[in-house]
């Protein structure tokens, strides 16, 4: 089973993480090979990639949109307001759902620059 990390404000302001389970179901999304798993499609408004540099700390900040963020290389870590902190290694996934609130930290934990592809998500498609 796949899942993703994800960062959400709950109404009190407080900022939290949870690991959500992601949902796949066979496709022939290609017909001419074997059906394969896909989660279902999701509507994105853009894309960048972020090269962030060893020892980069931001503090306390709400995410200025919805957004899905891949790790490909490097080590760093995020933390909710409620003091839990988790890692942010290459293959993690992160929807960040904090757009209100205290909003979270994250910091560059490693001596290498972390590559992130980041998809901006839509504010209509807001998770549960």
């Amino acid at each position: 089973m796949a899942s993703a990390l994800r960062i959400w404000a709950s109404e009190d302001g407080e900022s939290h993480l949870e690991d959500v389970d992601l949902r796949f179901e066979e496709s022939d999304f290609l017909p001419s090979a074997l059906p394969m798993l896909l989660t279902p499609q999701e509507k994105a408004s853009g894309y960048f990639l972020a090269r962030v540099p060893p020892g980069l700390e931001l503090d306390w900040h709400a995410a200025p949109v919805r957004e899905l963020a891949v790790y490909l290389s490097g080590q760093g870590e995020i933390e909710a307001s409620d003091g839990t902190i988790r890692p942010l290694d290459p293959g993690t996934i992160l929807l960040v759902d904090d757009t209100t609130g205290k909003g979270h930290k994250t910091r560059v934990t490693g001596t290498e620059e972390v590559l992130v592809v980041i998809v901006t998500i839509p504010d209509d498609t807001a998770s549960a």
